[in-house]
């Protein structure tokens, strides 16, 4: 587990003020709609594939009632972390969260875009202490995802959803909009816009890219990812499914 100390994290922090580091960038996505992404970088930090075998995720069945959004806040708001990156210039921050109990986490794919391995940091919500990638396991320009371990274990993390959820049903995020850690929003899923794209009316900003975008049930449904149009006053934000991610990983019961 490598941790790293209270003055480097400081000194992260400090250029995150300085370099505006969630900055958005306006680059525009692959789609019969204009939506608008939150970074503007264009390389990766490149992949070491695990196996499938090596990753489980625990397949869930539903069980219990609907939860309350400060139920859902209170269970999971610890697996849900902040991400800082770095060009070797400039500083950004975006969001993560946690698929099971050692440290196998989901982001957006432009959260890291442009950045190194070993210039980001993983800063856990409530802690000083911030972690490394230690291994990235797929990512995704097209769906704006990347699935990568994080250098620690016995994380918190929240269970994936079966299935998508429908228009209308309820849906909570969490996320670090502006750098305001592990904010707390909720709303409707308001339509979808392609197969894995979901419109939605929970407020999300600039930071809370990678966020995650959970169900009444407690089940991540999504990751929080941006807006359709820049400026624009109606609200309309857009998450991924999280089903992008269900092909690299093992599901168990």
């Amino acid at each position: 587990m490598k941790m790293i100390s209270k003055y480097s994290i400081g000194l992260f922090m400090a250029l995150l003020v300085c370099s505006c580091a969630h900055k958005s960038g306006h680059g525009e996505r692959k789609s019969d709609k204009k939506v608008i992404g939150l970074n503007n970088k264009r390389e990766i930090i490149q992949p070491k594939k695990d196996r499938e075998d090596d990753i489980p995720v625990k397949r869930i069945e539903r069980k219990g009632n609907r939860m309350e959004g400060t139920e859902v806040f209170r269970k999971y708001n610890s697996a849900v972390f902040m991400v800082f990156t770095s060009d070797g210039r400039n500083t950004y921050q975006g969001s993560g969260f946690f698929i099971n109990a050692h440290g196998l986490a989901v982001s957006n794919y432009h959260v890291f875009e442009g950045t190194g391995m070993g210039i980001e940091q993983i800063k856990l919500t409530g802690s000083d202490v911030v972690y490394k990638v230690a291994t990235v396991i797929h990512k995704s320009s097209d769906s704006d995802f990347i699935l990568f371990k994080v250098d620690c274990n016995n994380t918190n993390y929240i269970p994936i959803a079966n299935s998508k959820p429908s228009v209308g049903e309820k849906v909570f995020a969490i996320g670090s909009p502006r750098g305001l850690e592990n904010t707390f929003s909720s709303g409707e899923v308001s339509q979808w816009r392609e197969r894995n794209l979901m419109q939605i009316s929970a407020l999300i900003d600039h930071g809370s890219s990678g966020g995650a975008l959970i169900n009444e049930y407690g089940e991540v449904v999504g990751i929080t990812s941006g807006t359709f149009y820049d400026g624009s006053q109606a609200n309309l934000n857009y998450a991924w499914s999280i089903d992008v991610v269900k092909p690299y990983i093992r599901m168990t019961n």
